[in-house]
């Protein structure tokens, strides 16, 4: 069983690895495939930390990219897409 002390701590380890401003964050953006050129739609995970790396496959012509999300003070996202041939 944990104590509240210990719970306390992380909560605070959150807030520094993510701060989460007015308490949103950007849950999706809308990006352009790098391979097709098709606006798609994607989710994000502001849980998963304030700097983000990570591959996905667009849905469309189903080759892999690069996804790196930076979540500012605010929320907003700053999301870029590049090929994984960069």
């Amino acid at each position: 069983m944990r104590d509240e002390d210990e719970d306390k701590d992380t909560d605070e380890d959150l807030d520094e690895d993510f701060p989460s401003g007015d308490g949103t964050a950007d849950g999706e953006a809308v990006i352009t495939c790098p391979h097709c050129g098709e606006s798609i739609e994607i989710v994000l995970d502001a849980g998963s930390g304030s700097r983000q790396d990570y591959v996905e496959d667009c849905e469309v012509c189903c080759r892999p990219w690069r996804v790196s999300v930076h979540y500012q003070a605010d929320g907003s996202a700053d999301v870029q897409v590049t090929s994984l041939d960069e």
